[in-house]
């Protein structure tokens, strides 16, 4: 199975920085998002440190195991180079006031022959295509969520909330941070898309697929995406990666580990 990648950012109409960060590593099949917060500049740098870290981390790492990793052994991987990153922007905020509570939600795929681990953190979501259906399949991380699941309010409420933003969880804010990773199977045809809040706050999910069935190609999709994004206001930083599959799957792999935590044995 083969995957095709595309992303993008965009500043908005309303920020005149950019905290939203993407990293694409094609040949491993790493794709990674991330929405930057804290202060002026602290955000981005945030953002683009967890992005640089696990995409050269996590496909240095898959370029040593080649096909011969496991499902297991990847979501594990996945979960030390989260968590390697997390304690480099944690350490980074606590040594320079400049940087001082920064932190970014997190959004992180490894593509495999007819599936896709997707793992997240905050509020930046992933959401898959299919036959003209469009599913989300990442549940956010935020106060506004958790009073959905809690019957407080409905769907239809929450889009008018003005708890939007507060995520309950993030990387580099503590010392620990815990990636949520699933398994979602993938067929030849599916688009994956990953986005920062920028795009999902200022899109009704019916808007997001009604895009994406009218364009062909991933390039015009992700533009499309944006400027309607940004025509319905573009109050925030946007960020999009979009991914194709394409041709049959194979049977997946045996398990392979070798793999060390940063100052300790993995």
């Amino acid at each position: 199975m083969d995957f095709e990648f595309y992303s993008q950012t965009d500043t908005g109409r309303v920020r005149t920085n950019n905290e939203d960060s993407v990293a694409l590593d094609e040949r491993c099949a790493v794709a990674v998002l991330a929405d930057g917060m804290g202060g002026y500049a602290a955000g981005e740098v945030a953002s683009g440190m967890a992005c640089d870290f696990i995409k050269a981390e996590l496909g240095r790492w898959l370029t040593e195991a080649a096909d011969t990793a496991s499902d297991a052994d990847v979501r594990r991987a996945m979960d030390i180079c989260v968590d390697n990153a997390n304690r480099a922007i944690f350490s980074a905020a606590s040594s320079n006031p400049q940087y001082a509570g920064m932190g970014t939600t997190l959004v992180l795929a490894v593509f495999r022959s007819g599936r896709v681990l997707l793992g997240h953190i905050g509020d930046s979501r992933a959401y898959r295509w299919r036959g003209g259906m469009l599913q989300q399949v990442t549940k956010d991380h935020s106060l506004l969520q958790e009073q959905i699941d809690a019957g407080i309010l409905t769907p239809e409420q929450a889009q008018f909330s003005a708890n939007k933003n507060l995520v309950t969880r993030a990387v580099g804010v503590e010392e620990m941070a815990l990636l949520e990773t699933h398994q979602h199977d993938v067929e030849s045809g599916d688009v994956i898309l990953m986005c920062s809040d920028g795009l999902s706050d200022m899109l009704p999910d019916g808007r997001i697929a009604e895009i994406m069935a009218t364009h062909e190609t991933l390039s015009d999709m992700g533009a499309a995406l944006v400027s309607a994004a940004n025509e319905a206001g573009g109050r925030d930083n946007i960020a999009v990666i979009l991914v194709r599959a394409q041709g049959a799957a194979e049977p997946p792999a045996r398990s392979w580990w070798p793999f060390r935590r940063l100052g300790g044995a993995g």
